[in-house]
Parts: structure tokens; C-alpha cells; sequence
């Protein structure tokens, strides 16, 4: 019977690690935070690969654009209408309306209500994590991702329109554009993040969060803040000779509101002297002593000033959902 001799030393047996210890090999996030992106590793790449491929395409756009205004000569020769029929503009702002919505409901939503659904919740804090550990990591995921996402398409966005708003189809004032260039972007979707992870705490469940996190965000997207953007800025008045063509640059205006005026200056509807024959109308002017066209309106140079004002709502819109949140989830059971 022959034995066996051991010629290497049997190592020491590995010590099991704390949960704060996890990940802790060479890597950039160690920790609760690799553990906490590990988790969301699926929406992270999603979103993370949906803005790379927005920005991609936004500079293919504008290259393009700049290529076909070189060869017609812009802005010294009219180059025509280049973006009536862009459908990569038309792809391009249905992916960047969609992120508030994405980020919302996949990304909001499901980031702690999952957790509390699943009890996960619960497991982590019973480790060497504490609950406030837990929802600072979750947070700070969910805010990074919006911000990230926000401030690369924006700056992109802002870089293609910008120099060539004249030629694009929508003004300056909708949606489309005001929202999806400067600061208004990553604010939103902070705004509408916090929103989504709100919505999910408190309703601990990830379907009906995910549900209500879309209900709350097309309200908002749709309805609210198409209302709020108009009341931004600060409404001017201009008043010029009754008939007479408006300067050149009032092209560009949002207008609010058009009256006519008497000399004295009292205001009427548009359409007070609107009669069904011309000699009516002429009657009803020279009644009411009318002279004046008068225009209220919000002017260009007013965007980035209400833009900042809007970036300034939605970030503390922000906080507070934010500082709802951690007080609502650290004093509710997982």
C-alpha cells in the first residue's frame, strides 16, 4: 500500500465577506453600489444604449444637414425647406420624448418597489447595510442614469438646433424643442425619475407603480406642463398702425394674445369689428375709434432665461419628492 506525500501547504481557509465587502476586487464601483447596478444592470444598458444611439444618430443628422447646406450655399442662398421631410428628425424627437417616460416607468417605478415586493428589501437591510445605505445607493443609481441621459441628448440636440433653428418645422416655444434642449432635459428627467420611485414606494407593489408612475408622467408630459411652459416668460406688448406688417423680428415670437386698439389706448378683440360686410367693418373701426394693431407676445431672447426658470421647478420638484421619499420609506416597514 503506497502513500501519498502533500508537498503544498493547504491554504487558508477564505473568510466570508461582509455585504459591504462584495464586488471589492478591481473594479470602478465597489460594494452596495456594484451590487446595486448588478441588480439593474438590464434597464442600465437598455437606457445607457438608447441615449448612445440617440447621440449617434443626432450627429449623422447634423452632419448630413451641414453637408446640404455647404452645397446650397446657406445662409447666403435659401436652401429651401431641408427638414420638411426628415423622418431621422421625426425618429429623433420621438426617442427623446419617450425617455421621461422610459426613465419613469422602467427605471422609477420598479427601483424600490421591487425591492419591497420581493422582500429584498428587507434581506439587504438585515445584513450590514442600513435602510438609509440602501435607499442613498438606489437613488443614486436611478439620478445618475437621468442625468446622464439627459445632459448628452440635450447637449447634442441643443448643438444640431441651435444654429439652424430657422430651418426646423417647430418653434422654439414647443415642446419638441424647449424641452429637449439646455437644462430643461435632465431636469425633467430627474423630475419625472423621482416621480416613478415615489409613485413605486408608496405603492410597494411593481406593476401598479409601473402603472400609475405612466399615468402620472403622460398628465404631465401631455397636459400640465404644456400649460406651465407658456407662463414662463414675461409677456410684452407691441402696438403698430392698424394693417401695417409686423418688423422682422417678431417672426420668431410666441404670441400670446392680438387685440386692437383705440387711440386711448383701450383694447378690443381681434375679431370686435368682424362684421359680415366690408362697410360694416369700416363703420364698426370709425365707431369705436380703432387705429391700432396690438400684439402680446414672448420673444426669443426670453428662451434661455425661462428654460433655466423651468430647470429650476422641476429640480426642486425634485428634491421634494426626494426628501418624501427617504422620510416615507425609513419609517414604513420592507
Amino acid at each position: 500500500m503506497s502513500t501519498t506525500t502533500l508537498t503544498e501547504k493547504p491554504g487558508k481557509p477564505r473568510k466570508p465577506g461582509k455585504p459591504s465587502e462584495l464586488g471589492s476586487g478591481r473594479r470602478l464601483l465597489r460594494g452596495l453600489p456594484w451590487l446595486v447596478v448588478r441588480q439593474h444592470r438590464i434597464a442600465l444598458a437598455c437606457v445607457l444604449g438608447l441615449t448612445a444611439l440617440t447621440a449617434l444618430w443626432i450627429l449623422y443628422e447634423r452632419h448630413e444637414l451641414v453637408q446640404l447646406l455647404d452645397a446650397k450655399g446657406w445662409p447666403e442662398s435659401d436652401p429651401g425647406r431641408p427638414m420638411d421631410d426628415n423622418r431621422g428628425y421625426g425618429y429623433i424627437t420621438s426617442i427623446i420624448n419617450g425617455l421621461p417616460l422610459i426613465l419613469a416607468v422602467f427605471v422609477g417605478a420598479p427601483l424600490i418597489a421591487g425591492d419591497q415586493e420581493s422582500g429584498t428589501a428587507q434581506l439587504v437591510t438585515t445584513q450590514s447595510v442600513t435602510r438609509s445605505q440602501w435607499l442613498i445607493a438606489k437613488l443614486g443609481l436611478a439620478y445618475t442614469l437621468a442625468l446622464v441621459s439627459g445632459l448628452v441628448v440635450s447637449a447634442l440636440f441643443t448643438w444640431w438646433w441651435k444654429p439652424h433653428r430657422s430651418l426646423f418645422l417647430s418653434d422654439w416655444i414647443d415642446g419638441v424643442i424647449f424641452d429637449n434642449t439646455g437644462p430643461v432635459l435632465p431636469a425633467f428627467l430627474l423630475f419625472l425619475t423621482a416621480a416613478g420611485i415615489t409613485i413605486g414606494a408608496l405603492v410597494r407593489r411593481v406593476l401598479p407603480a409601473m402603472v400609475g408612475a405612466f399615468l402620472f408622467t403622460a398628465v404631465t408630459t401631455l397636459f400640465v406642463w404644456d400649460e406651465v411652459r407658456v407662463r414662463l416668460g414675461s409677456p410684452k406688448m407691441f402696438t403698430s398702425p392698424m394693417g401695417t406688417e409686423l418688423p422682422a423680428r417678431f417672426h420668431d415670437v410666441y404670441e400670446v394674445d392680438r387685440w386692437v386698439a383705440s387711440a386711448d389706448g383701450t383694447l378690443y378683440n381681434w375679431g370686435r369689428c368682424a362684421e359680415a360686410t366690408e362697410k360694416a367693418t369700416n363703420a364698426c373701426i370709425k365707431e369705436h375709434g380703432i387705429v391700432n394693431d396690438v400684439i402680446e407676445y414672448v420673444g426669443y431672447n426670453q428662451m434661455a432665461g425661462m428654460q433655466w426658470l423651468a430647470a429650476g421647478i422641476l429640480l426642486a420638484g425634485t428634491i421634494l419628492l426626494t426628501a418624501f421619499t427617504l422620510w416615507w420609506t425609513s419609517r414604513r416597514p420592507l
